[in-house]
């Protein structure tokens, strides 16, 4: 056997964990039941050591909802779900199950704003009716809030502590408006930070960080051509093509906690992003009286109860979208880690390299994808292999590799030689598409670890035991531009705006 070794350090190994069948893109719309709740829709699940000079020890937390945000989307834009909550799972033992939970909960204030009509005072249409400031509101017509919990154990039974603001001990936390234009928010960017909060984390000695808001679309994908039958050139330049969703922006919700407050006996955590919805909505009949002072609207279109029930999931980017089959992508989304089993096929034989072979010609690795088993589902042993190995499709990151400062990323991660990139984690400069497609036309078959005779064996692509393709790059032709990215924290960039206005408000 030619057996080949990587000689790199461990966390090379990693070099497409999320090589389950190549990701092409982020998880917008990614299954029947879930387009029709865009609020709920994760998009994407970032997670890396902080590289914001002076938070080395922190690890940044952010999940991604509501995709395709066109930014002038008025008069409503795009508020969270109140009846919803949103769910940052950890978990450090290897068992799939969560250890630690951050649970994000919203609530929508509409102060019913009036403008006199003919001497009546009329409600008005719009969530603003002048110019916000983080000093001055006074003229928004609608107040988001939200909450985070922790809640350790099971996400469900387990013991509930609040996040506190570490000024002022509220647990209540406030959102920024959406960018709605320049007219109605002068300087979104100073505005924005106003709402990035230190927070008091239960049972961790150092504060952290929470931002909830919305901000630029940071996924680089080559989108339509994608599912055009993968109408690319998958070994041409990398910069061949454009990022069709580089207009959009995102709403995201970011936590920056100790990484010491997430581990567990070593140094890697697991950690993927789900929102849950009640299970029952009886819509709500037309309300009686006139429509200016009837108090029988209070709970709004509909009335929802019962239990929370799973609808969206995500860890690595986009393995519903393309990895799952059609008839299984919403039992996906409902479904937890530790279940993760019944979905094995698409990993060991999966889909989309046998599609690029078709189109292109270019030879699928053989099944079953060993290969990608252990850097998709169990993790490489000594690098991200939690202590107890149970097959689940999580995010990994061994916390113990130092981040890599914003000026030297590679967007090609651990297979650029950035040892602190994807699949180590995720950042968002990460070029994920480009490293999943490589991984999944057999970068890694027959890898192993530094060349060590035993325990750091990655796995054959059936009885291939080198490199299918040599190693090339596959891609969409889609490049990450490292200056459309913060080098702080939320470290998405500031949201586009609805319109651009440079028209002073009138005296």
């Amino acid at each position: 056997m030619q057996r080949r070794s990587l000689l790199l350090p461990a966390t090379c190994t990693l070099a497409a964990m999320l090589a389950s069948a190549g990701t092409l893109a982020s998880s917008h719309r990614e299954a029947p039941f879930i387009t029709g709740m865009p609020k709920v829709d994760g998009t994407d699940f970032y997670m890396f050591n902080s590289y914001e000079a002076d938070r080395t020890g922190y690890v940044t937390l952010i999940a991604n909802y509501l995709p395709l945000q066109d930014a002038y989307g008025g008069p409503n834009y795009f508020s969270l779900d109140d009846d919803a909550i949103y769910e940052i799972h950890i978990d450090n033992t290897g068992n799939a199950q969560e250890d630690i939970t951050f649970q994000f909960q919203f609530n929508t204030e509409r102060k019913n704003l009036t403008v006199p009509v003919g001497g009546v005072d009329v409600p008005v249409p719009l969530i603003n009716i002048g110019a916000i400031s983080a000093a001055n509101n006074a003229a928004q017509n609608v107040l988001e809030s939200y909450t985070v919990k922790m809640i350790t154990g099971d996400r469900r039974t387990g013991t509930v502590q609040n996040l506190t603001d570490a000024n002022s001990g509220s647990t209540s936390f406030d959102k920024p408006l959406d960018n709605i234009g320049t007219k109605s928010i002068g300087d979104y960017e100073t505005y924005a930070e106003t709402f990035i909060h230190d927070v008091t984390i239960p049972d961790c000695p150092m504060p952290g960080k929470v931002f909830v808001g919305q901000r630029q679309e940071g996924f680089v994908v080559n989108l339509g051509e994608v599912f055009d039958l993968v109408s690319l050139n998958p070994l041409g330049a990398r910069d061949s093509r454009s990022n069709t969703i580089g207009d959009k922006n995102i709403t995201s919700l970011a936590l920056e906690v100790p990484a010491s407050c997430l581990t567990g006996d070593n140094s890697v955590i697991g950690g993927w992003t789900t929102a849950s919805i009640r299970q029952a909505t009886v819509i709500n009949p037309s309300p009686k009286g006139t429509a200016t002072t009837s108090s029988d609207n209070a709970k709004g279109p509909a009335v929802k109860g019962g239990a929370f029930t799973q609808v969206s999931r995500l860890g690595n980017p986009l393995v519903n979208e393309v990895v799952i089959g059609l008839q299984d992508k919403d039992r996906f989304n409902a479904s937890e880690p530790k279940d993760d089993g019944q979905f094995a096929t698409y990993v060991t034989n999966p889909t989309l390299p046998a599609l690029v072979e078709i189109l292109f010609g270019v030879p699928a690795p053989e099944t079953p994808r060993n290969d990608l088993v252990t850097v998709f589902l169990t993790g490489v042993p000594g690098v991200t292999q939690l202590p107890t190995v149970t097959a689940s499709e999580i995010l990994r990151l061994n916390t113990a590799i130092a981040a890599t400062a914003a000026g030297s990323q590679v967007d090609l991660g651990v297979a650029g030689g950035d040892f602190a990139g994807f699949p180590n984690g995720r950042r968002p400069i990460d070029d994920v598409v480009d490293i999943a497609l490589t991984a999944a036309e057999g970068f890694l078959c027959g890898g192993d670890v530094n060349g060590m005779a035993e325990g750091g064996e990655i796995g054959n692509c059936g009885n291939q035991n080198s490199q299918v393709n040599g190693g090339a790059i596959v891609n969409d032709g889609a490049l990450p531009d490292p200056d459309a990215y913060l080098t702080v924290f939320p470290y998405l960039n500031t949201p586009l705006p609805g319109a651009d206005n440079v028209a002073a408000m009138p005296m």
